[in-house]
């Protein structure tokens, strides 16, 4: 756990990230930059507004805008850059954009996948790759119990089943080609939040620019339970597994679960009514404040939880944040930045604050 919070592990290293424009891709970006890594990113080009550029992620890195579903392009890209370790973070992340695109989605999710492990097939001197897909990737019974790594495979909407098809992908390039030096492993996280996340149709993002707006929030499914967590959790997985990889641990090479305490997993409303609390919305107040979406929607899951017994155990990975100190994080930020605060500095220092957080909780771990 000690490579999360010294640098000594990734000064100069050579790393490549694919969807470094994306939010959970602009955080890790900054995170490996703090770390002294030599970033080169691959992506579409980013959103306005963004964390990529309200945190100015562009000029910590060597920023390269490109398609994954352009083979030509991204061999190019990795080649040059030629990585120790790959992040393959790029994607269509929402489900449902899928039911508006599934082609779209299934080639970004499914062929883009292809695409990044055939190119890292013909780079010398890589020593890991980490391909991030989704809690969605499992097929969904609806039932109370957390899924586990060794749980099938599925997905009913287009967006879940392309993850799900992405893990059987990653596991077959793994089997097939990654038996040497270069190990793969698969990472699934809960539903990632935090401050500078603006994607449409996600519902902290909804709820901050409805509060900005001065608007009630609609909200789709305040009963569906997820498995929430601060982004910097699933990141920090990520960079442990991404360094035990590269140390040539070959127990690492397989799929693994980033998720809350089993205790922490909350309904939407319950992340609903925590934020406009912190937002200083008073509490007789509250059920006025958000309105529940009359509109149609389609289908999406409405219990999902993650085990994550094997990271805890084996990895020695647990989470930092509760999740109202999540809510409260994100509040600060998106507060501070809609006050003309400065969006880097905000995010440096929140990064910081966890980095400082994580170090005293090993620190106590080890006394």
């Amino acid at each position: 756990m000690e490579t999360l919070v010294s640098p000594e592990f990734w000064r100069g290293r050579k790393v490549f990230l694919t969807g470094h424009t994306g939010f959970k891709g602009s955080w890790l970006a900054l995170w490996l930059s703090e770390l002294g890594a030599d970033v080169t990113g691959f992506a579409l080009p980013a959103e306005q507004p963004s964390l990529f550029e309200q945190a100015g992620i562009a000029g910590r890195i060597t920023h390269i805008e490109g398609d994954i579903r352009d083979l030509a392009a991204l061999e190019t890209a990795i080649a040059a850059a030629a990585p120790e370790i790959v992040f393959h973070l790029a994607a269509q992340p929402l489900v449902r954009q899928s039911y508006v695109d599934p082609v779209g989605t299934f080639a970004t999710n499914v062929q883009g996948t292809v695409h990044v492990l055939d190119a890292c097939r013909r780079v010398a001197g890589l020593r890991a790759i980490v391909c991030v897909t989704s809690d969605k990737c499992y097929e969904n019974r609806e039932w109370v119990w957390p899924y586990r790594e060794s749980d099938p495979m599925g997905g009913f909407d287009p967006y879940s089943s392309s993850k799900g098809a992405a893990e059987l992908i990653i596991s077959a390039y793994r089997r097939s080609f990654f038996t040497g030096e270069a190990r793969v492993a698969s990472v699934r996280a809960g539903n990632v939040i935090g401050g500078g996340d603006w994607a449409t149709d996600r519902l902290i993002p909804d709820i901050v620019r409805a509060l900005i707006a001065g608007h009630a929030p609609e909200i789709r499914s305040p009963e569906a339970i997820r498995p929430w967590q601060h982004v910097f959790e699933a990141l920090s997985g990520y960079l442990l597994i991404a360094a035990r990889l590269f140390e040539g641990q070959d127990w690492a090479a397989t799929a693994w679960n980033f998720g809350p305490s089993d205790n922490d997993t909350q309904p939407v409303g319950w992340i609903v009514n925590r934020m406009l609390q912190d937002w200083g919305i008073a509490a007789s107040d509250m059920s006025s404040s958000w309105v529940r979406s009359a509109a149609a929607h389609p289908h999406e899951a409405h219990t999902l939880k993650l085990d994550c017994t094997q990271a805890r155990s084996i990895l020695g990975w647990r989470p930092t944040y509760d999740l109202a100190t999540t809510v409260g994080s994100i509040v600060e930020w998106h507060r501070g930045v809609a006050a003309d605060g400065d969006a880097k500095q905000i995010s440096l220092k929140q990064l910081n604050e966890y980095r400082g957080r994580l170090a005293r909780t090993l620190s106590g771990s080890l006394n």
